[in-house]
């Protein structure tokens, strides 16, 4: 019975690292690039994103946009001169960050391959989430960005 017991107590050890390892993991700051690839991928899994430049200029006029992100990498001056002037008389908060194919690859406009890693990507130059899905650290950080600036 003992070296049973032993046994459970090295499984119990492992347990106990590994999961102390996961608190240290989750007590490191996110940066804004980490909450916003979690709070896009929330609002994917929500149905919260609208994606396009039809689809994003419809959810900013009905007035359902809570936050817009534009590409800094979009190449069309009245793309960007669109979306930031129909962001302005809403008073949609705007982020400009991110190239057009890390935007596409964060709202889900690509397939992953076997392993998980992205394949396909197409490029994205604006999104608007319309419903955050579930709040998180992520969601607070990103609003705290907003709000600071």
């Amino acid at each position: 019975m003992a070296e049973e017991g032993d046994v459970v107590m090295s499984n119990v050890e492992e347990g106990a690292a590994s999961s102390s390892s996961a608190v240290a993991a989750a007590a490191e700051p996110m940066d804004l690039p980490t909450a916003l690839k979690e709070v896009l991928k929330k609002a994917l899994i929500h149905g919260g994103l609208a994606r396009g430049l039809r689809a994003v200029t419809k959810a900013i006029d009905k007035g359902t946009a809570l936050l817009c992100i534009l590409a800094t990498d979009c190449d069309e001056s009245s793309y960007t001169t669109l979306v930031t002037a129909l962001c302005q008389d809403r008073n949609v908060p705007l982020l400009k960050t991110l190239t057009g194919p890390e935007l596409g690859e964060w709202s889900g406009l690509g397939r992953l391959d076997k392993t998980g890693a992205p394949k396909k990507v197409i490029k994205c130059s604006a999104v608007v989430i319309t419903h955050y899905g579930q709040e998180s650290e992520a969601h607070q950080i990103l609003q705290a960005h907003l709000k600071k600036n």
